[in-house]
């Protein structure tokens, strides 16, 4: 909602980039730096769609009429908006629905939880023109590559669906600290989510969890390391590195769930990630059902210490 007037009412009509969004979640993102208190305070009394009082539950539809009354956005967001930097990442594939990057590690998707800004924002910094730009699924700040993003409400929507039914098709390389025996195996163990005492989203295995399932095939071994393929049958957060450090095989590198003694040493020998990478997202185009299948390649400083343990098993 560019040029909000402060001390003013503001009318905004409804285009696809705000369609089927809830009247609440649109003010959340259009009056950022407000707080969310305050949005629901002038939600109760003030905001007007076509003129009437809606609750916030209210789903926008297109050509809708919104009423936004006069409001103070925060003078410290609006400093931080001008630091982000504009970035566009390395493009898989973009038409008019869909923009697929390649995410280096380290960059989170979006800001929050100590970081003030992410590839979902970057990339808005780039592309100013966009209507619409929103993150599909999410990938953890220390994982690379595939991420989706929608470039309409309808493929987003579609998008949502298509994963949730399990119509996608995700797959992630790991390497993992030891010799891993089956060629392939399920993985079924039950997650649960908890926040730290210093506010930090952890995952552990425990029987009231929530449902999750991995499908491992391993690649390659060395006397150390395994390379698998993970494929993910749903969507947990940090569901591969969590059913992996269960079982005994943290992935190298991982500063949450893996053997941190073992990392320092990996860190001297030239890894200093971690070693997950999202190489390949399979689905159905949410807007044309045209076959799709995406990959990103291994990044180089992956490719590297995979050449160093093949180095040193052939010495």
């Amino acid at each position: 909602m560019n040029g909000l007037s402060k001390d003013s009412v503001t009318f905004l009509t409804i285009d696809e980039s705000g369609e089927a969004q809830r009247i609440d979640n649109f003010l959340f993102k259009h009056l950022k730096g407000v707080p969310k208190s305050h949005v629901y305070r002038i939600l109760r009394g003030e905001v007007r769609v076509n003129k009437k009082r809606i609750d916030q539950t209210y789903r926008l539809k297109l050509g809708d009429l919104l009423r936004i009354p006069p409001i103070r956005v925060a003078e410290k967001h609006e400093i931080e908006e001008t630091h982000i930097p504009a970035v566009e990442f390395p493009i898989i594939y973009e038409d008019d629905a869909l923009v697929v990057v390649n995410k280096p590690s380290g960059v989170a998707v979006h800001g929050g939880s100590g970081v003030s800004f992410g590839v979902i924002e970057q990339m808005r910094h780039a592309r100013p023109q966009a209507k619409f730009l929103e993150l599909v699924h999410r990938l953890d700040r220390e994982t690379s590559g595939v991420l989706l993003l929608a470039k309409k409400r309808s493929a987003l929507t579609a998008m949502h669906e298509i994963m949730r039914e399990g119509n996608s098709d995700k797959r992630y390389f790991a390497l993992v600290l030891g010799q891993w025996k089956n060629a392939k195996q399920h993985v079924k163990l039950p997650l649960h989510k908890f926040d730290t005492p210093q506010g930090e989203k952890r995952v552990i295995v425990r029987e009231d969890g929530q449902a999750s399932h991995t499908i491992f095939a391993l690649q390659r071994s060395w006397p150390e390391f395994s390379l698998l393929e993970a494929q993910l049958k749903t969507g947990r957060t940090h569901q591969i590195r969590v059913h992996l450090s269960h079982l005994g095989f943290p992935i190298a590198g991982d500063d949450k769930y893996g053997d941190f003694a073992r990392n320092k040493v990996l860190m001297k020998q030239g890894l200093k990630r971690m070693f997950l990478h999202a190489h390949s997202i399979a689905f159905a185009h949410p807007l044309t059902g045209e076959p799709l299948h995406l990959t990103a390649p291994l990044p180089k400083e992956l490719e590297s210490f995979i050449a160093r343990l093949d180095s040193a098993a052939s010495s």
